[in-house]
């Protein structure tokens, strides 16, 4: 039978808080990977802010905010190899910036035009998935493809707390684990699935625990301290590239932010913890430690906010000169035998659309 390893209901911390809580540090990691994660951090924390400012513009779509989870996708990343796989849900819609994905690329899906799509080969990034869980058990047969082909390679799969009430997080975590699949199932628990808070989804003391019925490792960590994150993230990798099979990872953090641009959480949320939990959120805990440290300066802060700032305006300027998509691609690609409709249909749509500009 598989050994599991005990599950530690606190949580796994390297940052501390500059007074009673004492930093640590992280084996193995350089200055230059501590000002590299700092990178990837503003990067897609500038993304987010953006982002919602577009939204605002009317010049994306439905945004699927995510605040104060930058901690999780960057350390995490940052674990891997390029040659390992992603498999975000929207949550981590900007997750592909960190393997050189254009911003116009992101920006593009969430305008829902084509140039929004990429060769998931391009970046060993799949494609971002918007039902809850369904990319688990897809993240599990890559992984385990990977296994029995021989190659040193592994795979992580994002997901929200809410998704592991879900049928398709419960069948891939199994399958993962009884094909000893190279896979790192990352849970980023924010204690809501839309308005459903957590102790509404499961009567388990932790989420972790739940790897136990598994017979995975089951590890808490920190959600808002990347350097716990990327620690906790490259010992599951480790397991996995030495043939031990799948690891948990709940990261715990409280949303701050609306579900998404179209959510107004005042209805359902503890606005008070919000207002905790902003002041303690993740760039600005790994700022502070890097400075106590002595390796971050002021104008190192402002020639990195500088950098992404220009990055996100050369993206939206290349997401916007896009040419309009042929509205022809909704109805070609929907049936293999079109309706006989649909001939009529398009040369309607087309007459609107003309109309409309």
């Amino acid at each position: 039978m598989a050994q599991v390893l005990g599950i530690n209901h606190d949580f796994r911390k390297v940052i501390g808080d500059g007074d009673a809580v004492r930093d640590r540090e992280v084996d193995g990691l350089t200055e230059a990977d501590l000002l590299r994660l700092y990178r990837d951090l503003i990067l897609l924390r500038t993304y987010d802010e953006r982002s919602v400012v577009y939204h605002r513009q009317g010049r994306i779509g439905t945004y699927a905010i995510y605040w104060n989870h930058e901690a999780m996708q960057a350390g995490s990343v940052f674990a891997l190899e390029r040659s390992d796989w992603i498999f975000p849900s929207y949550r981590e819609s900007a997750i592909g910036l960190l393997r050189g994905m254009p911003a116009s690329t992101v920006l593009s899906w969430w305008r829902g035009h084509p140039a929004g799509w990429w060769n998931p080969a391009d970046y060993n990034v799949a494609s971002i998935c918007v039902p809850i869980a369904t990319h688990v058990p897809h993240a599990a047969g890559l992984a385990w493809g990977k296994r029995l082909r021989g190659e040193d390679r592994c795979a992580i799969a994002y997901f929200g707390d809410g998704a592991t009430s879900e049928g398709a997080f419960h069948e891939g975590a199994n399958f993962a684990a009884v094909m000893r699949a190279p896979l790192i199932l990352f849970c980023n628990n924010n204690h809501w699935a839309i308005s459903t808070p957590l102790e509404a989804q499961t009567r388990a003391e932790s989420l972790a625990a739940k790897a136990a019925g598994y017979g995975m490792p089951g590890v808490r960590v920190d959600g808002a301290d990347v350097l716990a994150v990327y620690e906790a993230t490259r010992e599951a990798v480790e397991r996995a590239r030495a043939g031990e099979g799948p690891t948990f990872i709940e990261a715990v953090t409280y949303r701050t932010a609306p579900h998404a641009t179209a959510d107004d959480p005042r209805a359902y949320i503890d606005m008070e913890r919000v207002e905790v939990e902003r002041k303690r959120e993740c760039v600005g805990r790994y700022e502070a430690y890097l400075q106590r440290l002595g390796v971050l300066t002021d104008e190192h802060v402002q020639q990195v906010r500088a950098e992404a700032a220009d990055r996100m305006r050369e993206g939206i300027a290349a997401a916007e000169a896009e040419p309009p998509a042929d509205p022809a691609l909704l109805f070609e690609n929907t049936f293999v035998d079109p309706p006989a409709s649909f001939g009529h249909d398009l040369d309607e749509l087309r007459r609107i659309l003309g109309h409309q500009s």
